[in-house]
């Protein structure tokens, strides 16, 4: 199994940003927890990030033919991309939806997820280990 996992923007900017809310470690951190918890499962990963909304559209669709699944943290776009949304109906691969806070639990305009709408799944706060439950969403489906 394949998966492209879409860290969206100011990811880059763990451990720095907010790190009452978003904790301490950072972006490399991450990638190597996904990139570790994806070997266990025997599952093969590829982490991209971006604080741009095209190119992110144009991951998704690209990731189409490549990979198996979709593991999606797309930060703020998350409540402001149709564009976003429109790639993952486009590409047709089973997403999951990621964050590391609970996004219900903070401000009203967080609550409202385009990438949600397409998600067969969301994981909300549950920080480095939501993308490890992610990954088993994905085999489950599969």
């Amino acid at each position: 199994m394949k998966v492209l996992v879409i860290n969206g923007p100011n990811l880059n900017m763990l451990g720095i940003r907010e790190p009452e809310t978003y904790g301490t470690r950072d972006y490399a951190a991450l990638v190597a927890y996904v990139k570790s918890e994806a070997k266990k499962r025997g599952v093969k990963v590829k982490c991209v990030q971006s604080n741009h909304e095209g190119d992110i559209v144009t991951v998704i669709q690209k990731a189409l033919g490549k990979f198996d699944g979709i593991i999606i943290n797309a930060g703020a776009y998350t409540h402001t991309s149709v564009a976003i949304l429109d790639a993952l109906k486009a590409v047709a691969l089973p997403a999951v939806e990621v964050h590391l806070t609970d996004i219900n639990a903070r401000e009203d305009f967080r609550k409202t997820s385009y990438v949600g709408m397409y998600a067969f799944e969301r994981i909300c706060g549950k920080g480095f280990a939501g993308y490890a439950e992610a990954l088993d969403a994905l085999i489950a489906r599969s």
